[in-house]
């Protein structure tokens, strides 16, 4: 199981918001790229960035925090001598280019969101393009996906829409219950452990992490195809350390495989 920590960038700074409104934003970082120097000096394996202007905008809006946190991460492979940790980006995706400039840059998977929703035929073409580096963000609030950074629901039922991008041939899906995002209340396990069986990729968990407990709910369940999850607000506040956590995260697996 991977803790994946979460740095949400808002006008250049790392931020955490509250079930995705933009008016509930709690700055803790004026220097993203720091941030992810620090969740790599606590043992983050992977780190999951998130343009939050650019899923509002449509298009990239903090791409010079991204090559700065892509500069922090190499040098910190090169320091260390470690193969590089890979990071995923998500945030106002929406055309090729923008996705083949991104992998240039360093990044190693791309999560489209929305525009998988809107634009089901973007999300084909950019499997097909990208073999291996599309993740599709999958956020929804009793059962039906939300679009347009959580300001829209769209109707479609979560699994439906997840087994359809899994033909598509997308690496992995990130899955947020947006009703307890930034809020801490512990994660929908049960929604997590319905659409995991559902389809055969991976599942990130996303969304409600508040302290130890939770990862170990989840380590319990990985088996039914539960690969990570994403951490926000619960360790830039403190609730969960995320070296201790990923430690027993492993012992729980190394247990579980036993």
């Amino acid at each position: 199981m991977l803790l994946i920590p979460a740095i949400d960038l808002k006008d250049g700074h790392c931020v955490r918001l509250q079930q995705g409104d933009m008016e509930l934003a709690t700055v803790f970082s004026t220097e993203p790229a720091a941030m992810a120097r620090h969740w790599l000096l606590q043992g983050a394996r992977r780190l999951h960035l998130v343009d939050l202007n650019g899923a509002f905008a449509g298009k990239p809006k903090n791409e010079a925090a991204v090559k700065a946190i892509l500069q922090v991460v190499q040098e910190f492979a090169l320091d260390n001598d470690i193969e590089e940790i890979p990071v995923q980006l998500g945030g106002g995706i929406r055309d090729l280019e923008t996705i083949e400039r991104y992998l240039d840059a360093g990044i190693t998977y791309i999560i489209i969101g929305t525009a998988a929703v809107k634009s089901p035929g973007f999300l084909h073409d950019a499997c097909g393009a990208f073999p291996g580096h599309i993740i599709v963000g999958l956020d929804a609030k009793d059962g039906k996906v939300a679009t347009d950074g959580w300001s829209k629901m769209s109707g479609h039922e979560v699994i439906d829409l997840a087994k359809k991008f899994e033909a598509y041939g997308v690496e992995a899906i990130v899955y947020t219950d947006i009703g307890r995002d930034g809020m801490m209340g512990g994660v929908n396990i049960e929604a997590t452990v319905k659409l995991a069986q559902a389809v055969k990729v991976p599942i990130i968990a996303s969304g409600g992490v508040h302290d130890i407990a939770d990862v170990e709910a989840l380590c319990a369940v990985q088996d039914e195809g539960i690969e990570g999850v994403i951490c926000g607000r619960s360790i830039y506040e403190g609730t969960l350390d995320l070296n201790s956590a990923q430690l027993r995260a492993d012992e729980l697996s190394q247990a579980g495989s036993a």
